[in-house]
Parts: structure tokens; sequence; C-alpha cells
């Protein structure tokens, strides 16, 4: 199963806060193993809300709103895509991760047959095209 992990924002990162470097190479340390492991898919840190932007849809409506947000504890600094036996294993890896503070989300992500019927046999050859040309274009 892949799972994403959402690493919630703080006041620091939303403030900017670069972290240590002794964080930097403790971090480095963790993704390593990630990958030996082959859970990691891919994994990045995010600028803080200032620099973001959200869009509201209301039907065929766009309402933009420039960055930076308020509610903290609803934003995310970061992010991994982890390939997982289950969500234990997932909160296994998690409990080892480097944080000190904060929190971080685990989210299972949707595969195919989690859609049912919906999704057709047109709409899998779709996807499947997708996720190859994506894979070519990395």
């Amino acid at each position: 199963m892949r799972v994403m992990v959402l690493v919630k924002a703080s006041a620091d990162s939303e403030a900017g806060v670069m972290p240590t470097e002794e964080l930097l190479a403790e971090m480095g340390k963790f993704n390593e193993e990630l990958v030996n492991a082959g859970v990691m898919v891919s994994g990045e840190g995010l600028h803080p809300s200032t620099r973001a932007k959200r869009v509201h849809f209301s039907g065929r409506d766009r309402t933009v709103t420039d960055g930076p947000f308020a509610e903290t504890k609803e934003l995310v600094a970061g992010f991994w895509l982890w390939q997982v036996k289950s969500m234990d294993e997932a909160l296994e890896w998690v409990m080892r991760s480097p944080f000190q503070d904060g929190s971080v989300e685990i989210r299972p992500v949707f595969e195919a047959e989690d859609f049912g019927e919906e999704f057709t046999p047109e709409l899998r050859e779709q996807e499947e095209r997708l996720r190859e040309r994506i894979a070519a274009q990395q």
C-alpha cells in the first residue's frame, strides 16, 4: 500500500526558520534508511505559506487567496510518499523519524480497486498510460 506522510507545519516552519545542520543530517540518515528499505517513493519539504496560493472552487467560480494562512495546524510543511506493507509499518517508520516536536499525519493513497465499478477498464487504461508517461519523464 502507498501512504502519504504529511509533516504538519509549525510556527517555526511558517516563519521560515530553517532546520539545523544536525537535524538535516539526521533527516538525511533517516531518508537513506527509507530508501535502502525500499519504502520511500518521494519526499520534499515545502516553503512557508507566505509563498503559497489557495484556490477555492464554487461551481465554475474560482477564488484565489494569497498566503500566508493563519491556521498553522491546518498547514503542511513537507511530505513523503511511501510504499509499505501496512499502516502499522508506516507507523513504525514514523516513530523512528528524528522529529522532536510537531505532528505527522499518515494517510493511505487510493488504489484503483478502491474506486469500484465506476473506474471502468477505459479509465484504468488511461490512468496506466499517464503513470507510464510520468515515469518516462522522470
